[in-house]
């Protein structure tokens, strides 16, 4: 909080504070959203942005500046864009995920093949808008491209925690349901699940939580996959509780402790979530390549 301050406190303590919050909020809330997905789609390599999500909020992006213009993108109320984004996007992710999991249950490469040919399409379509849009309103969309950490406003930070917390809330409710819903679907049943119930809760939890995250600092990749690998390293049991705070704590210290590096130790300037994606994308092909030798 004050490394490195140069100048007056009561500046530098507020603006890093408001730094601070989001990277906390957004590391709990991806891996929490990873780990709903997992349990959901019953395998391990899989998270919403793997699934095409990122490509949708580039389309979203690309599609507002594409029929409104940069420059009224540009313009537009925080709290309007804030709230649009999220709305579209948890539509967008409830589409895109129940369609996924009803056609591909318990299949997992026709899942990766299928959320692969949603993110090409995504990337079609908003590579063709980008080739018609104006050069010098391009910048809007490369901006919204990476996530950012340094432009929040602390209207929407306020916003955003209270929609986390209530989905963060609800997710630990249902702990002990993910349990028995990590056992398979013909199991739950037998014991008594409501398996259509629980899955749709999770589906709307994840979509949540994601859709919020990213309409306040933008997409991350390969965060949720990357740190949720990581806790199951460093809790190996197969109840949810545990994974869930440790999937949390694990996202912060990457988020927090990257950011920190970055600024204050190696003075760069290049976004923190390309060397996430980096990262997270070689764990994915890792799993990918394990499971496939299995």
């Amino acid at each position: 909080m004050t490394w490195g301050a140069r100048g007056p406190l009561h500046f530098v303590i507020p603006f890093r504070a408001t730094k601070l919050a989001a990277l906390g909020l957004v590391g709990m809330s991806i891996s929490t959203s990873t780990v709903l997905f997992q349990a959901v789609s019953q395998n391990r390599i899989l998270s919403p942005s793997i699934m095409g999500f990122d490509a949708l909020y580039i389309m979203i992006l690309t599609a507002a500046v594409y029929f409104l213009g940069g420059m009224t993108v540009a313009n537009l109320s925080a709290h309007l864009s804030f709230a649009v984004s999220t709305g579209v996007m948890v539509i967008g992710a409830l589409g895109l995920f129940s369609t996924l999991l009803r056609s591909s249950q318990n299949n997992l490469m026709r899942m990766i093949l299928t959320g692969i040919v949603f993110g090409a399409l995504f990337r079609s379509l908003t590579d063709f808008m980008q080739r018609l849009i104006d050069p010098n309103e391009f910048s809007v969309i490369q901006t919204g491209s990476y996530a950012r950490f340094t432009q929040i406003e602390t209207d929407l930070l306020f916003i955003a925690a209270a929609l986390c917390a209530g989905a963060l809330f609800l997710t630990w409710k249902m702990r002990f349901r993910l349990d028995v819903l990590a056992l398979g679907r013909d199991v739950a049943m037998n014991l008594g699940l409501n398996v259509r119930r629980t899955e749709l809760e999770a589906l709307t939890l994840t979509a949540l939580l994601v859709a919020v995250t990213t309409a306040l600092v933008g997409p991350v990749a390969f965060l949720g996959l990357l740190v949720v690998s990581l806790a199951r390293l460093v809790v190996p049991v197969e109840r949810h509780a545990p994974l869930l705070i440790c999937a949390g704590l694990i996202a912060m210290i990457v988020l927090i402790g990257g950011q920190l590096l970055f600024e204050r130790v190696f003075q760069l300037t290049t976004p923190l979530a390309v060397i996430i994606d980096l990262v997270g994308g070689s764990i994915f092909l890792f799993l990918l390549l394990k499971g496939h030798r299995r």
